[in-house]
């Protein structure tokens, strides 16, 4: 969805609301980062399954139009006593969230109007209500088995024991209070450090979590030097570890080496390039606060060239690169676009994780926490295994992509583990292939997380889906 702001940016975002509230604040003057922060706690509280106020966090990529790119992670942390096999719901499923603390982060430092402005449509639309949908309906019935067995998440989303029903009027008398405490204090210091971050942990202790005050109060959100790298005329930033950028920007170096004509070998080499980066991802990622990955190394123009060479064998031969295989999934998450006239991008992506996260609601609060713990390997030794206070590796991957140091594309994915290959194959098709956008984003897409099994969206052709059969 396209949203004009009269003479002042533009504004695209895959969650209506957020949309309308951020076109609304280009109209008074904000900035890219000030109405990107206005849409994400706007679909913090509207987009119910996908993300949320409580949800394990995102990333961030903003560049300015002094020629400055930088990013915000604010991926999840895990608790100082981790469980050791996380479960994929409840509460030892869920980390400290990171959200509240990143989009605070972004604003303090790069926007132009206070938290407190930021957040009145939020309230406002939580206050008074929003229509429930029939995708929030199909999803809270999909996991209404996991929901019941939580009380605050029962109360909250299947009062009576039913499912809310699509047209009814939501609202969230708790999160409203929280959201009118930081609009008051114009922080979000207190979910962190104080009376309300106290209430999460008693949740967490009551529910059987392992969460504590003292993991909330360590929590920081962080400015990080971007990833990146050089495509043509173009330089492509995206978040560094532990999102799933990485995976992204290798595939796109790697494909710079390769030219094929016809249509299905380019899209073969594609594929490998993908799976090459997939495979690397998979066993070599994980928090660089706690592992080595040899990131540089990764991305560099040499590594890039040694997987292409790879990938064109495969190519020749018409067959895949033999490759371990995984069985890595997820479903999920928002992505939230901006521009503003004055050339400033902001480029945010957010999520639970799968629908409603955890599937576990702090009560009085009606805070849907995220299930990031849930994201950690469960391989002991692993770069991705869980350890105390570390994030685990997601799949967001918003990018911001510049020409001559001026931002001129801001981009990135919702999916789960779509992501890096939805992204990849945008940026491929408009920088390398120089692909008009909007074509660059209709264009057939597969998916691959490494191993053989592919993902072939409804655009592709049955000749061609029968080539990659």
């Amino acid at each position: 969805r396209h949203y004009n702001a009269p003479m002042a940016g533009s504004f695209i975002v895959g969650q209506r609301e957020g949309a309308e509230a951020g076109a609304a604040m280009f109209q008074g003057g904000g900035n890219a980062v000030d109405a990107a922060v206005t849409a994400a706690l706007v679909a913090g509280v509207v987009a119910l399954p996908s993300c949320g106020i409580g949800g394990y966090g995102g990333a961030l990529v903003i560049g300015l139009h002094t020629g400055k790119v930088t990013s915000i992670d604010f991926n999840t942390e895990a608790p100082s006593n981790p469980p050791a096999n996380p479960p994929d719901h409840g509460w030892l499923s869920a980390g400290t969230p990171g959200t509240l603390a990143g989009l605070d982060l972004a604003l303090h430092r790069y926007g132009t109007r206070t938290l407190r402005q930021c957040l009145q449509p939020a309230i406002r639309l939580i206050t008074e209500g929003f229509p429930v949908t029939a995708a929030i309906e199909g999803s809270i019935k999909r996991y209404a088995k996991i929901l019941l067995a939580d009380p605050g998440s029962a109360a909250l989303l299947l009062p009576g024991g039913q499912p809310l029903k699509a047209g009814a009027t939501f609202r969230n008398p708790g999160l409203a209070a929280m959201l009118e405490s930081f609009a008051r204090d114009n922080s979000t210091d207190a979910f962190y450090r104080g009376p309300i971050a106290r209430r999460i942990a008693e949740a967490f202790a009551k529910g059987g979590g392992t969460l504590s005050e003292k993991d909330l109060n360590s929590y920081e959100a962080r400015e990080l030097t971007p990833l990146q790298v050089r495509v043509g005329a173009y330089d492509v930033f995206t978040t560094p570890l532990a999102s799933g950028g990485a995976t992204a920007l290798q595939a796109l170096a790697s494909i710079q080496h390769l030219s094929f004509e016809e249509s299905r070998r380019k899209s073969h080499a594609r594929v490998e390039a993908l799976r090459l980066a997939w495979q690397d991802r998979l066993s070599l990622f994980g928090d660089p606060r706690f592992v080595d990955v040899p990131m540089r190394q990764l991305l560099s123009d040499d590594y890039a060239a040694i997987s292409a060479a790879r990938a064109r064998k495969a190519v020749h031969a018409a067959q895949p690169l033999v490759l371990p295989e995984n069985k890595y999934t997820s479903s999920g998450t928002i992505h939230i676009s901006a521009f503003d006239a004055q050339g400033n991008a902001c480029s945010i992506t957010l999520t639970h994780g799968d629908g409603f996260g955890a599937c576990v609601t702090v009560p009085g609060l009606g805070l849907i926490l995220g299930h990031g713990v849930s994201r950690f390997e469960r391989t002991p030794g692993h770069p991705n295994a869980v350890g105390p206070l570390k994030s685990p590796v997601h799949n967001m991957c918003p990018v911001v992509v510049t020409r001559d140091r001026r931002p001129v594309l801001a981009i990135g994915g919702t999916g789960g583990k779509r992501i890096p290959s939805a992204v990849f194959d945008v940026l491929a098709s408009h920088l390398i292939e120089k692909m008009p956008l909007g074509a660059a984003v209709t264009a057939p897409r597969i998916v691959t997380t490494g191993g053989l099994a592919l993902t072939l969206n409804e655009r592709w052709s049955e000749p061609d889906r029968a080539h990659f059969a």
